[in-house]
């Protein structure tokens, strides 16, 4: 267990105590001395370019992928035919 603060505390410091928590440090929030919360760092989100073509040759569409049937059109507008 990290440093443990009360509710007060945390509250009057609490950009000093996420950047404690940033910095890797744990920070246990207690209320009358019985610990509520806790504060600890994110794991960092790793970032960077996806290769192009991971899923070539996967997949594929259809020749007739944007024609819609006239009937299937009317339907979903509620029309008679």
């Amino acid at each position: 267990m990290g440093r443990q603060v009360n509710i007060y505390e945390a509250k009057t410091q609490l950009s000093r105590l996420v950047d404690l928590a940033a910095a890797g440090e744990e920070i246990v929030i207690a209320r009358h001395g019985r610990a509520v919360a806790k504060l600890v760092p994110v794991a960092p989100v790793q970032s960077g370019k996806r290769p192009l073509g991971l899923a070539r040759g996967q997949i594929w569409i259809a020749p007739d992928f944007d024609e819609t049937a006239e009937e299937l059109i009317a339907a979903f507008e509620g029309r008679d035919q």
